[in-house]
């Protein structure tokens, strides 16, 4: 499984080209021949972008759904709404469509965010804003999400 690490900001060009961070897209060297893909998120005005194994990974687990019915064949369609492949170019180079741009707000300032084997693309002052709105409530949703696991030496405190 892929474990990408690291939040990084940088700038996208009047035609949604965004030169890929050195340090990610080091980490992404062994994927990124296969290409990505990327769509909305779910849960914030941000995109994600998961590298092709992945993407093939959890396109499994929905094809697993029953398209008869309804609330799944709904899901579906909403979680694949303006879902695009895209390719590093040669110079390093990640070009996010229009729409994608508009859906998350982004203008020219980005942020490309980590999360585990995806990266999250975010226009920076939502990402900030987003992130200071979470800070006061991280606590408590530390303790709901990872309190009760066990303590078995993960390192996690």
């Amino acid at each position: 499984m892929l474990n990408l690490i690291g939040t990084y900001e940088c700038k996208a060009d009047v035609k949604g080209r965004v030169m890929v961070p050195a340090p990610l897209k080091k980490q992404l060297a062994t994927v990124a021949p296969e290409g990505f893909v990327i769509k909305r998120a779910v849960f914030q005005p941000c995109l994600e972008i998961y590298p092709m194994k992945e993407w093939d990974a959890l396109m499994l687990k929905m094809g697993e759904l029953n398209r008869f019915n309804r609330k799944n064949n709904d899901f579906i369609r909403r979680f694949t709404a303006g879902v695009k492949t895209v390719e590093l170019d040669a110079t390093g180079r990640l070009l996010i469509p229009k729409d994608l741009l508009s859906f998350a707000g982004i203008n020219k300032e980005i942020v490309f965010s980590s999360a585990i084997n995806i990266v999250e693309v975010w226009d920076k002052e939502k990402y900030e804003q987003a992130i200071d709105d979470a800070a006061s409530d991280f606590a408590d949703l530390a303790e709901e999400v990872m309190g009760n696991k066990s303590n078995d030496g993960d390192g996690i405190s």
